[in-house]
This record gives C-alpha cells, structure tokens and sequence, in this order.
C-alpha cells in the first residue's frame, strides 16, 4: 500500500524506538516522500541527535536504514502536482507532499501535522489509522 510519510513522523522514529518506527518498517507499506526530506532532516540533526541521545554515527545509521523503506521522489516528478495546491491556505511545506501523494496515487499521508487537515484531496493518517491497517491485514 503506497503512503506518503510526513517528515515529522520520520523525526519521531529517529528519535524513539516506538510504534511510529514500527510502522515504518512494516512491510504493507511502500513509503514515499518529496526530494527535500532529507534536507529537512539534516536541517534538525542536533535536535534529534539531542533527544534521541545518538552519536553522529549512529544517527547517520539510522537515516541510512530509514531511507531503505522511503523512496524519494524528485520534484520533477511531481512538479505538475503542486499547482493543484496553488491557491490554498496550507503551508507551502505541506505541499510538495500532497503533490507527491496525487503523484504516486497513494493511499494517503501519514503525518500528525494538523495543517493538512486544511484540504479534502488527499486523506491524512495518523499512527492510529495506521495501526489499524496493519491489523486489518493481520486479521485476513
């Protein structure tokens, strides 16, 4: 199942061990993300690397594992995508991965920003929702 994931989720799987990481390396999911994650992340690094106690190495571990379950998409990709957000009230951070979500076709983003409630194109998924999709298809 194609989701796209918000950089805040990744953020809170590097910093805990906990049921956002276990959901992000479930393997019912195929996790996209727009090109600037990665900067994003890096932008963040001794915030993390602070909260989640990591040496530099092991945080670069960690984003390398991470980045082996989130495929990037370059925005020349999604680039048509973003004008469908043009004229909203939604944060322009917001945007590329709405754009990415209509891009791949996904089932949604996983995120817990509330901003992306500010739009009815693209569903929005929180670790509850995703919990129980998983157990959904555990059930099957």
């Amino acid at each position: 199942m194609k989701i796209v994931i918000d950089c805040n989720r990744v953020i809170a799987s590097l910093i805990k061990d906990s049921t956002t990481r276990e959901i992000l390396f479930s393997n019912l999911f195929e996790f996209y993300s727009p090109d600037f994650l990665r900067e994003e992340l890096f932008k963040y690094k001794e915030e993390i690397t602070e909260k989640a106690k990591l040496n530099e190495n092991s945080f670069e571990i960690l984003i390398n594992l991470f980045f082996e379950h989130i495929k990037i998409i370059p925005e020349q990709e999604y680039s048509n995508f973003l004008e469908t957000f043009n004229n909203s009230n939604l944060d322009p951070k917001d945007i590329p991965y709405l754009a990415v979500a209509l891009f791949t076709n996904s089932k949604g983003i996983w995120t817990h920003d509330s901003h992306f409630l500010n739009q009815n194109k693209v569903k929005i998924l929180t670790n509850i929702d995703m919990l129980n999709i998983i157990r959904q298809n555990s059930d099957n």
